[in-house]
């Protein structure tokens, strides 16, 4: 369904009569400003250009955060003594507290200080952590000795790793965590705001800018894939680890020496709070009638939107109930009793989020077993590449990126420009549409898996390999890593573009941190399910579906099972969609005609 006008042509009118007025087409006309507080001047900042300096800091950080957790799973089993369900879960505890804490990041950046400065601290914060990790798997006092495992736990013939070794690895880990909680949410958010709204080449270059933005962090990615997880597995920890601590240093470099370039937006106060006033000020209202004209209902003057550069949203009929919040009963208008019809609207647009952030869980369980099953399973299958060389098993997840970065590069320039054309869409198709269809190739890839699983334990048992090598070739793991990549650049490109589009002007970045939560919450959901699939499946005298040899293991099994809960989200979705609706976007028909025509 498609949405009500939320901005008017008087809205559009308004805001660019503001622009005018301080210089019309040189001062950005949606409210943007320099580090400095004055309003933004187009021409010297934001744009392509501020850009440039954002995407190579996001090849660099990536390179750092995907450096560690590539081969996590692995350091966790093979150094630190843990076994297959303790590793995998130590990794997505990690990693979704990590996405979690993005929603802590995007509040205090819309709410208090800003996405810049907010992203300040925590990327200092991220680069504290990987020099404390980097120092932890370095020095010998900090980590047990070397002990010949290959990934499976012995502890018969493994000294153990003390709390003391422990407590450093995992607090460094979660400092790291805590830090690109508050990095994540706003790096993106911070390259959307390099382009005007109002301005309709910009507006074009913001609708690819999300593509060309995940382009570049799977970029990194590849990079940490291919050479560091190499670098880790054959030549050292302390140099695997140390590459991606003076790339995450580079980075930052790179970032601020584009300053003087940046575009910014002002903080617009706490987005849980004005959600709580409105939810607040509607039940305090329940008896209260509503108005039949909706033009009695509380209501800000226009001036006041203007001044925020936010735009004044007209009431509508949706969640008709929260309407009372806006009801003024006697003189009182203190705001925790009296909303006006504008923070009701944006209430609503944030609610309307839910349902869908609901249906990214389970896909973002699939992906969590890229860094931990999947990879896991490669230690268990022939490696050699000739006599001398072996392939890292973290190094699989190449596939997985390279699809991707291949896949966005073709959904960019060819898919789009291609569905325009059928669509009329400046997208070329729907933001629902491209998750569901990332959906589809997800759920598809989790069977690949399970078929792949039960080819590899057939040959496990033919060989006799209990907790050895399977004579076959890693390689077998490809077509899992290739859909789940395909599945993704529909899907985290597509999620992120989706949410801070239909998040409201002032409450962008708690937008984009909830495609970074449903990833946490997914990582979660991951742990919470291998724990209890491998305990339910033990009780009765069972041998268990996961056990430290993935040999005597069903991983067939379990993938099968996510199958299973993919497509039964897959129908979810469908009714999401059917009564989700859009929060609107104004383009005029000449700006159509521009978008369609331009080759993003």
């Amino acid at each position: 369904m498609y949405a009500y006008s939320v901005l008017t042509e008087q809205n559009a009118r308004e805001m660019e009569a503001g622009g005018s007025e301080n210089g019309g087409d040189i001062i950005a006309k949606d409210g943007s400003v320099d580090l400095q507080g004055r309003p933004a001047i187009r021409s010297k900042r934001g744009g392509r250009r501020a850009c440039y300096f954002i995407v190579v800091y996001d090849v660099f950080e990536r390179m750092a955060l995907s450096g560690i957790s590539s081969n996590l799973v692995l350091y966790l089993s093979r150094e630190l003594r843990q076994g297959t369900v303790a590793s995998a879960n130590n990794v997505t505890y990690w990693t979704g507290t990590s996405y979690v804490s993005s929603v802590v990041g995007a509040y205090f950046a819309d709410a208090h200080f800003g996405r810049f400065w907010t992203f300040t601290v925590a990327s200092l914060l991220s680069f504290l952590g990987m020099c404390l990790l980097t120092t932890t798997v370095s020095f010998s006092s900090l980590k047990p000795p070397p002990c010949n495992t290959q990934g499976i736990l012995e502890a018969r013939n493994c000294k153990p790793t003390t709390n003391f070794q422990l407590g450093i690895f995992f607090s460094a880990l979660y400092i790291l965590a805590l830090g690109s909680g508050g990095t994540k949410p706003n790096i993106s958010t911070i390259g959307a705001d390099q382009f005007d709204e109002f301005d309709p080449k910009e507006r074009a270059d913001k609708i690819s800018f999300f593509n060309w933005w995940m382009f570049s962090v799977y970029l990194g990615t590849l990079f940490a894939n291919t050479i560091l997880v190499y670098v880790q597995d054959n030549v050292s920890w302390s140099l695997g680890y140390g590459i991606p601590t003076i790339g995450l240093g580079i980075s930052l470099l790179i970032f601020y020496s584009g300053t003087s370039f940046y575009r910014h937006k002002k903080p617009q106060g706490s987005p849980f709070t004005k959600m709580a006033r409105v939810l607040v000020a509607a039940i305090r209202n329940y008896r209260v009638t509503l108005p039949k004209d909706p033009l009695h209902l509380y209501e800000l003057e226009s001036s006041v939107y203007m001044e925020k550069r936010e735009f004044k949203i007209k009431s509508t009929d949706s969640m008709r109930f929260l309407n009372k919040a806006a009801v003024l009963v006697g003189a009182n208008k203190k705001p925790w009793k009296l909303c006006p019809v504008t923070h009701i609207e944006e209430t609503k647009q944030i609610l309307r989020l839910f349902p869908v952030l609901l249906s990214l869980f389970i896909p973002d369980i699939m992906a969590a077993q890229i860094h931990t099953l999947f990879i896991k399973q490669g230690t268990t299958l022939n490696r050699h590449i000739g006599p001398h060389f072996q392939i890292p098993p973290a190094s699989l997840t190449a596939f997985n990126t390279a699809t991707m970065l291949i896949s966005v590069f073709l959904y960019d320039r060819y898919f789009v420009r291609i569905m325009r054309t059928w669509t009329k869409n400046p997208r070329g198709i729907s933001f629902l549409k491209r998750l569901g269809v990332g959906f589809v190739i997800e759920a598809t890839a989790m069977l690949v898996a399970a078929l792949i699983e039960m080819k590899r334990l057939s040959f496990a048992g033919e060989h006799k390999s209990s907790g050895g090598q399977v004579p076959l070739t890693i390689f077998i793991l490809i077509p899992q890593f290739v859909l789940m990549g395909v599945g993704e650049a529909f899907l985290v490109a597509g999620k992120l573009d989706f949410f801070y589009h239909q998040a409201p002007e002032g409450m962008k970045s708690l937008g984009t941190s909830l495609s970074l939560f449903s990833h946490g919450v997914g990582s979660f959901l991951s742990s919470f399910l291998l724990s209890a699939v491998a305990s339910i499946t033990r009780r009765n005298g069972g041998k268990g579906w996961i056990r430290n040899d993935l040999n005597a293991s069903h991983l067939d099994y379990y993938y099968g099972f996510l199958s299973i809960l993919c497509f039964c989200n897959v129908f979810y979705f469908l009714i999401v969609c059917r009564f989700y609706v859009y929060r609107a976007e104004v383009f005029d028909s000449s700006e159509e005609e521009e978008m369609s025509s331009r080759v993003v």
